[in-house]
């Protein structure tokens, strides 16, 4: 890390960690408050799975910006003023009359939420590089993953307290906490000297550039794929918590603890391992892990639809808890080791351009995460829908292949960028060097 930084790898973490979590609490915390939610605005669940789908789109299109802001002005400045933005979207939310009202001002949360993550990357590899900056992606996303796992107890909990419009109140008072840890223990990290303009012309081309290289596409593509394993089944915790598991909205925590669990767990091993494995064996592994998963999944989902009431009036035996959920947790596991590994890859053939490469990975990411959420889980997972846990199964499993193919494609290529330090020099654009 750089010695004039006046912060310690153990706040940055926690600090980087926090500002990531904010995204996270902007899609979890309000499940529990579905069904109440539809009853006061007299809506279906597929009216309010657009909640998920405009919030993701919105951060999606302003993703492509936040990087590049923070290249031109500096991470700290964008950080903070995302922070504010995001709090008074969230002032929209919780009064919020109408749900056209609320999707307007789900779509503000979005523009506003990615500065964390997106902005938050940069400030990585602006401050350690190699397997140190390995380490430290690890480390916040041990303190990311925990969001999505407390994100719905919190809910379910100011549910049952004071309804869903406190909800939006609650994200309100976590973006003006997060203001103030930023303003006074963040330093700027991307000094004046370093910095670029901000022209339209030149982002564009940047962007066109970032865009039309197969290897940028392909990481980024191949990332998003094998998240979207566990974010299908993230984005149908409503119908799949309910219907499948035959829990309530208060018991969420049956699906998320296990599944962030092994997020966090993977992030764990991920950091001890940097420097002693390398970063496409890693990468490897974290594949045929999710890739087993998968099929173990797709193998207990055919089981329990065809044994589950004979298993239950025999011997007592209840095939989904907690058997449903363990695949997810393995597959979690397996995301978390391949995510620092594409992550910094991505990030490495834009050394100049590191915001506006986490831009251009974000982007690719949420568009395809929206359209997981908008179409292909109310698709695989309707209300009241028959073999609900072999499709959703299924489906994660063809995930994982096809992000494994678009690694696989890539992988030569990112073991030279990643494992030999002149061939990713020799990689990188010639605009870029």
């Amino acid at each position: 890390m750089r010695s004039d930084l006046p912060i310690s790898r153990v706040r940055l973490a926690l600090l980087l960690g926090g500002l990531a979590m904010f995204g996270p609490f902007s899609i979890d915390t309000f499940f529990p408050a579905f069904p109440a939610m539809a009853r006061d605005f007299a809506v279906g669940q597929v009216a309010m799975q657009q909640t998920i789908s405009v919030y993701l789109l919105a951060y999606a299109a302003m993703s492509l910006f936040h990087g590049a802001l923070s290249d031109a002005w500096g991470r700290r400045r964008v950080i903070l003023t995302g922070l504010v933005v995001f709090a008074l979207a969230s002032v929209g939310c919780a009064l919020a009359p109408t749900l056209p009202a609320l999707l307007a001002f789900r779509a503000l949360q979005g523009l506003s939420a990615g500065v964390g993550l997106i902005v938050g990357r940069a400030v990585i590899r602006d401050c350690l590089h190699g397997h140190e900056a390995q380490k430290m992606m690890s480390q916040v996303s041990m303190v990311f993953g925990i969001a999505p796992a407390i994100a719905p107890i919190i809910g379910g909990a100011i549910l049952g307290w004071a309804g869903w419009h406190a909800t939006f109140w609650f994200l309100v008072a976590f973006a003006l906490a997060l203001w103030l840890a930023t303003f006074f223990a963040l330093p700027e990290t991307h000094p004046p000297e370093a910095r670029t303009r901000l022209e339209a012309a030149p982002l564009l081309a940047s962007y066109k550039a970032m865009l039309g290289d197969l290897r940028v596409v392909k990481l980024a593509a191949a990332g998003s794929m094998n998240f979207n394993a566990l974010f299908l089944y993230i984005a149908s915790v409503p119908v799949f918590v309910p219907e499948m598991l035959g829990l309530d909205e208060h018991q969420y925590a049956w699906f998320f603890a296990p599944a962030i669990g092994g997020m966090m767990l993977g992030a764990f091993v991920s950091g001890r391992m940097a420097g002693k494995v390398s970063g496409v064996r890693m990468a490897n592994l974290g594949w045929a892990i999710g890739g087993l998963a998968g099929i173990a999944n797709v193998v207990l989902n055919l089981v329990a639809t065809n044994l589950q009431p004979l298993m239950l009036h025999l011997f007592g035996l209840d095939l989904l808890l907690p058997w449903a959920v363990l695949p997810v947790m393995v597959t979690a596991f397996g995301i978390a080791l391949v995510f620092p590994i594409l992550t910094l890859a991505l990030l490495d053939m834009f050394p100049r351009q590191r915001g506006g490469a986490s831009s251009v990975q974000a982007f690719i990411g949420l568009i395809l995460n929206s359209l997981v959420a908008g179409v292909v889980a109310p698709m695989v997972a309707p209300s009241h829908g028959h073999r609900l846990g072999l499709r959703l199964a299924a489906m994660a499993l063809a995930f994982t292949v096809l992000g494994w193919l678009l690694w696989r494609g890539h992988a030569r290529r990112a073991s030279a960028l990643l494992d030999d330090s002149t061939t990713a020099a020799a990689m990188t654009p010639a605009d870029e060097r």
